[in-house]
């Protein structure tokens, strides 16, 4: 199990930059590299705030937490989940042309045809509306705008993937109705 998406293929890059969830949502950035790397740095720092013990003080807590509440096994255990669940929603819906993605990050792309797979930018936006109707809160993206962002954080819970999952089901059963 790994913490960062890349060690999935087995690539060990040079150097990696992070920022934004690293202190829940306070300002702060972090770049690792490798030793031979960071020791050829010459600047005292790199960053654009100077050293902010706040923001350093929140990634240190939300590490912890990542540590403890959702270390990555768990992660790819509901991953495997939320995955299940997105592929069976895809039997059930043909507006549903693909999922796709790794682990709390899925996309789920919406088509009017599995085969030539046009694009279905209204069902999509209206697939949005239903589902913040519902009180499931998710984003859209794609070079078309019809693919669902699903990206729950790490420590959700089991039982709050299925009820995003029960949600998103009636949201998609609500849209297929309307296109029928």
């Amino acid at each position: 199990m790994y913490w960062f998406g890349i060690q999935h293929w087995g690539i060990e890059p040079d150097i990696m930059t992070m920022a934004k969830a690293i202190a829940n949502g306070l300002p702060l950035g972090n770049t690792i590299t490798r030793p031979e790397i960071a020791a050829s740095w010459k600047a005292l720092t790199i960053s654009t705030f100077g050293g902010n013990p706040v923001s350093t003080a929140a990634a240190l807590a939300t590490l912890e937490v990542l540590e403890e509440e959702a270390p990555p096994e768990k992660v790819a255990e509901k991953g495997r989940l939320l995955r299940e669940g997105l592929d069976a929603l895809w039997e059930k819906y043909p507006l549903i042309g693909e999922v796709r993605g790794k682990g709390l990050m899925l996309g789920v792309e919406l088509v009017t045809d599995r085969q030539t797979k046009e694009p279905a930018v209204q069902a999509t936006n209206a697939v949005l509306d239903a589902a913040k109707e519902a009180g499931l809160l998710i984003g859209k993206g794609g070079l078309f705008g019809n693919v669902l962002r699903i990206a729950p954080p790490l420590t959700v819970s089991e039982a709050e993937i299925h009820e995003g999952l029960e949600k998103l089901d009636r949201a998609f059963a609500q849209v297929q109705r309307t296109l029928s």
